[in-house]
C-alpha cells in the first residue's frame, strides 16, 4: 500500500505516521473487597464506560492482563493531554469506587490505532 495523504491528515498523523496518545495502565485500587454481586454490577458498569469511551472515539484500546497481577490492564485514550486522559478516567465506575486507579504517561504510536474499533467491531461476533 503507498502513502495516503488523505488518510494521514484525517488521522492527524505526522510524517512517520504516528500521532501522541495518552496510555493508562490500570492498577488494583485500595478498596477491592466487594462482595460478589457488587463487584458484578461493578465490572458491566465499567464495560460499559469503555463502551461509551470507544464510541465517543476517545477510548481507542482496552483490555486486561491475563496474569493476575496488580496492573489489571490498558487504555490507549485518543486525546493530546493527560489532563484531558485524567477527567476520562474519573468517568469510570471502578475508578469511582477505588477498585482501580489509572497510571497516565504520554505515548506515541501509529496514528492507523483510530481505526481498531471499527476493525474490531467487524470481526467481533459477541459484544460485551
Amino acid at each position: 500500500m503507498s502513502y495516503n495523504l488523505l488518510l494521514a491528515q484525517h488521522l492527524g498523523a505526522d510524517n512517520y505516521g504516528m500521532k501522541q496518545y495518552v496510555m493508562a495502565f490500570l492498577k488494583a485500587g485500595p478498596n477491592r473487597s466487594q462482595d460478589e454481586e457488587t463487584a458484578a454490577k461493578l465490572q458491566t458498569a465499567h464495560l460499559k464506560n469503555i463502551q461509551r469511551l470507544a464510541a465517543e472515539g476517545k477510548l481507542l484500546l482496552a483490555g486486561p492482563f491475563l496474569d493476575d497481577g496488580n496492573v489489571r490492564g490498558i487504555y490507549i485514550f485518543n486525546v493530546p493531554t493527560l489532563d484531558e486522559a485524567e477527567k476520562l478516567t474519573q468517568t469510570d465506575p471502578a475508578i469511582q469506587a477505588g477498585s482501580l486507579v489509572m497510571e497516565l504517561h504520554l505515548w506515541y504510536g501509529s496514528a492507523a490505532l483510530q481505526q481498531i474499533n471499527e476493525l474490531h467491531n467487524a470481526i467481533a461476533k459477541d459484544k460485551f
